[in-house]
């Protein structure tokens, strides 16, 4: 089959180009952005790709248009598609079909820690010889690519509630049918596509309905919201984590820090210990959603808790870009405010709370955060940093339609905002001193700030490296 994929280069639609090629299908695409480094890792998969939306891409004459949720009405080719009659369908809808029917699928989906727990899983899954097939919105380290197929009968993906298409307006996770889900967290995200907390639930509410009878369901026992879900009806066995009764991350002894130790407990019983460099509370949460999930299919709670030992996080998950006269920069994909407290809550208790300062560099351009309606939430999500320094587009698609200066200014001198990323570089820089962690939080690539701060910190005079007035 000749499939042609407009949005190709959105992570799921290219994740999603990688499987089709690798079952055996004819791949091209197109994207209004068609540049490095999705552009590389496509064509290098022998996929050819076209910039924009030329009607004339019809020529191609493919047999299916598979088509992502960034083409709207209006756009040229799919005008034509619709005018022609042509055959088309939604990514999710054919993943669905071609790839993951007949697969035990282990859906992960949550507000947030979607794509840390899904690399968790596949990782626990890999190491127990189970050669999982996924489909992940970023890329593990453990793999170094965000989707694979295999023969394997298991396949694990991040389970997005964003929409599926301009035609399909339910999330992409209802056309997935998992066997196991993990439901992380819930909370109001998505602010251009739902009204409210109600409606996301109500999405939630529809994937759990897809989950067999023989399936099982790992559900954030602290979240209310997710409790929520599951009483408007769940027809599969439920385990919770985080919780008394269900799966717990506990101190594995006296005096040793809980984020390189912990031990896991289910139903009260220790389980296993993780020896890990992973930070943060959320994560350890993760983790205990992950080895549950990997339980449901066989992999031993103890196994799974060796495995994490050598698990390597993301990229773009507190990943250190680089260190220059003992100033370290980090680059995370936080773009809601709970995820940017998460991560500088999780920073910060690494660091400790002497002698060592956070610098916060921040881009709010989620479509949420663009529409402002979570700005008065950012001063409380940043107060564990020390200075903060804000950026906000001045046009174009990731402008702003609000003030960042007004939101930040309850932090008073603490925070600055800026609309030039030139500024906001020399501003960081001549406010770093040695053993600063710059923590750089975008969603973007943010106009390539971290390799800029980079450079002007090798450039600057040594005094002022050293901190010397």
């Amino acid at each position: 089959m000749h499939i042609h994929i407009l949005g190709i280069c959105g992570t799921f639609m290219g994740g999603l180009a990688v499987l089709a090629r690798n079952a055996g299908h004819t791949v091209t695409g197109c994207d209004a952005g068609v540049y490095p480094p999705m552009s590389t890792q496509l064509e290098a998969q022998g996929i050819k790709l076209i910039e924009g939306w030329g009607v004339e891409q019809l020529d191609l004459k493919p047999d299916l248009f598979v088509v992502g949720n960034v083409v709207t009405r209006g756009n040229p080719l799919m005008e034509e598609i619709l005018n022609r009659g042509l055959p088309y369908t939604s990514g999710p809808q054919w993943l669905g079909e071609h790839v993951l029917n007949g697969k035990w699928v282990l859906a992960v989906a949550g507000t947030h820690g979607k794509t840390t727990t899904t690399s968790m899983l596949t990782w626990l899954l890999e190491d127990a010889g189970m050669n999982p097939g996924f489909l992940i919105g970023g890329v593990p380290l453990n793999f170094g690519v965000s989707a694979r197929l295999t023969d394997s009968s298991f396949f694990v993906i991040e389970a997005d509630e964003y929409d599926t298409a301009f035609f399909d307006k339910r999330s992409k996770f209802v056309h997935y049918r998992p066997r196991t889900a993990v439901l992380n967290n819930l909370e109001f995200d998505h602010a251009d596509i739902f009204p409210d907390l109600a409606a996301i639930e109500t999405q939630f509410h529809h994937l759990v309905r897809t989950v067999p009878g023989i399936g099982r369901v790992v559900s954030n026992g602290r979240e209310v919201a997710l409790d929520r879900v599951l009483a408007r009806g769940c027809w599969s066995e439920v385990e919770r984590f985080g919780v008394e009764g269900g799966w717990q991350a506990l101190p594995a002894e006296d005096g040793v820090a809980v984020d390189e130790r912990f031990a896991v407990y289910h139903n009260g019983e220790r389980v296993g210990v993780v020896d890990w460099q992973v930070q943060g509370e959320h994560n350890r949460m993760n983790a205990i959603a992950a080895i549950a999930a990997a339980r449901h299919i066989g992999v031993p709670p103890a196994q799974a808790a060796k495995s994490l030992s050598t698990f390597r996080n993301v990229k773009r998950r507190m990943e250190v870009r680089g260190s220059v006269d003992g100033v370290t920069v980090y680059d995370d994909f936080a773009h809601h405010p709970t995820a940017i407290q998460t991560t500088v809550a999780g920073l910060r208790t690494r660091i400790g709370r002497t002698n060592t300062r956070i610098l916060a560099v921040l881009e709010p351009r989620s479509n949420t955060m663009k529409l402002g309606v979570m700005k008065a939430q950012l001063p409380a999500s940043l107060a564990d940093a020390d200075l903060v320094f804000g950026y906000g587009a001045p046009s174009g698609k990731d402008a702003l339609g609000w003030n960042l200066a007004e939101a930040l200014a309850p932090m008073g001198d603490k925070a600055q905002a800026f609309n030039e990323i030139d500024s906001l570089v020399k501003a960081v820089v001549a406010a770093a001193q040695p053993g600063d962690q710059v923590l750089v939080m975008s969603n973007g690539g943010f106009g390539g700030v971290h390799q800029k701060l980079l450079d002007a910190l090798s450039a600057r005079p040594t005094e002022q490296a050293r901190g010397v007035a």
